[in-house]
């Protein structure tokens, strides 16, 4: 009989920087804002990889053509959030606000997937800081523990600004300054103590 170790760490609201041996070409020199972290397993976007797709485009295929007053976000850019529910879409977004289907992250951070954010955004230009992805990144219960000790990621304290500030070229070198550590210098290999 084999016993599930409890969780030691939570993960939700920190970025993980895969280390640069990553093989895998969904994860490979990616930045992922984490959403969720708990026993059942974690939950995150990958926010540094656009798609060829904008906002104006996505809102057209959904029915929700974008008004002038939400010209602010026809030409933003939608994310490979990553491998899961492709065909779903999902709103990083601050603040939080009150939609109909909304994880709340942090204090005035949230990830939301229902059709409602969508509208107030085409309506009202609210909210006005958001990340659209397409798909997610998920684990099951352990493996996100099993990768970090595998040094498959990094991890360090999300910063918001990074998120909804810098161009997403930027992003990933930004989160690694946090940690003190140039991208271009990281071994392939990192060594335990």
């Amino acid at each position: 009989m084999s016993q599930t170790k409890a969780i030691t760490v939570n993960l939700t609201h920190q970025f993980l920087i895969a280390m640069p041996a990553m093989a895998d070409p969904n994860f490979s020199r990616t930045l992922i804002y984490v959403c969720e972290h708990n026993a059942e397993g974690a939950l995150g976007i990958i926010v540094n990889r656009p798609t060829d797709m904008s906002l104006g485009t996505l809102f057209e295929r959904v029915d929700l053509p974008l008004e002038s007053r939400a010209d602010a976000f026809v030409n933003l850019p939608v994310y490979y959030g990553g491998p899961v529910q492709t065909d779903r879409g999902f709103v990083l977004h601050r603040p939080m606000g009150s939609w109909q289907s909304t994880l709340k992250v942090a204090d005035d951070i949230a990830l939301t997937s229902s059709r409602d954010i969508l509208q107030s955004m085409r309506e009202n230009g609210d909210p006005n800081e958001v990340l659209v992805t397409l798909g997610y990144a998920g684990w099951s219960a352990g493996q996100i523990e099993w990768e970090l000790a595998q040094n498959a990621w990094l991890t360090v304290a999300a910063d918001p600004g990074i998120l909804f500030d810098l161009p997403y070229e930027e992003r990933l070198a930004a989160a690694m300054q946090l940690l003190g550590v140039d991208f271009v210098s990281l071994s392939d290999v990192a060594g335990h103590a």
